[in-house]
């Protein structure tokens, strides 16, 4: 498994989002509090990606713990931006442990992350990836099933769909044709923030000025709110709310996110469905989105980690503005 968080809002440094955090993911990659059986800890390497302006993304990856990266703690020191997403990862057994093989993946100004396994991997989603063109599958990012789970998202994205229906439709499609798969997926364009919550830990914290996602919450303070199984989140500063994931029809009423205290009634989330139930089916593709009401609110080894495209030169300051 792995751990990740997205964070919209008012610019802030990367290591005060990343590594400052009494349980933050610098905590998380050492020591996490809600794995739920997949592993112990996340140092199979770690990536973040931010916004230095509209449109334009920066992303660090490595292939070692982030804890054992003073390289990435320096850039962060003095790199801001007010959109983010990063991940520790725990790979699965049989997979590279590669710098290319961490999330964010990216592509123009999407990232992306997957906290998860996919069951019966690769024989299990052979058919979804012959869905995909050839150049798509001769240049995946790592031979893992995030990269591939990425390269699904990604062809639904350029072909127009809505990028709730995307994550919706992907996750339908992998856990009927891979049952037991967990699928905790991210993905941001620093402006808006989408996330499913399949088979394991999301939490949501939405504050006045902005929205924070992630697989745990990386403090003691009040508002985090556990994301439903079986529901995708959409999100903004000051926004958010949750929709039932259907690979059938389910009955369950919508969900609203609270933005302060959290819930103290746990509300009955909606099970993903059994494996052999049929899939529904929008244009041709497995999986929709329940419509839900919009909740308004106030509207010290050598590091070996690589930056790419923007990064903050020693002693300078990035001031990101979110996404597009």
């Amino acid at each position: 498994m792995c751990r990740h968080l997205a964070y919209l809002g008012p610019a802030r440094p990367l290591a005060a989002l990343v590594l400052e955090p009494e349980f933050g993911l610098l905590r998380q990659s050492y020591a996490p509090r809600d794995m739920r059986g997949g592993g112990t800890v996340n140092a199979d390497g770690f990536g973040v990606g931010w916004y230095p302006r509209p449109g334009s993304t920066a992303r660090y990856r490595g292939d070692r713990p982030l804890w054992a990266d003073q390289s990435f703690a320096e850039v962060a020191a003095v790199t801001e931006s007010g959109a983010l997403l990063a991940a520790v990862r725990s790979a699965t057994v049989g997979m590279p442990v590669v710098s290319t093989a961490s999330a964010p993946f990216t592509d123009g100004h999407w990232l992306f992350s997957h906290n998860g396994v996919v069951t019966g991997w690769p024989a299990s989603v052979v058919g979804l990836a012959a869905e995909l063109p050839v150049t798509d599958l001769l240049t995946l990012d790592a031979p893992t099933d995030s990269a591939l789970l990425w390269a699904l998202v990604r062809h639904r994205l350029r072909s127009g769909e809505p990028p709730a229906e995307v994550l919706a439709g992907v996750v339908a499609s992998v856990a009927a044709a891979a049952p037991g798969s967990k699928l905790n997926l991210l993905l941001t364009d620093g402006a808006e923030v989408y996330a499913t919550a399949w088979r394991h830990s999301l939490v949501v914290r939405t504050e006045p000025d902005s929205v924070t996602v992630g697989s745990e919450p990386h403090d003691e303070e009040p508002g985090w709110t556990p994301v439903p199984e079986g529901h995708l989140l959409v999100g903004r500063p000051g926004h958010v709310h949750t929709a039932p994931i259907e690979t059938a029809p389910i009955e369950t009423a919508p969900i609203t996110v609270p933005t302060t205290e959290p819930t103290t009634e746990p509300t009955e989330p909606a099970e993903p469905a059994a494996s052999g139930a049929p899939a529904e089916h929008r244009n041709g593709r497995a999986g929709r989105v329940r419509p839900s009401r919009r909740d308004h609110l106030t509207d010290s080894a050598e590091p070996r980690g690589v930056v790419e495209r923007a990064v903050a030169e020693p002693g300078a300051r990035h001031r990101g503005p979110r996404g597009v």
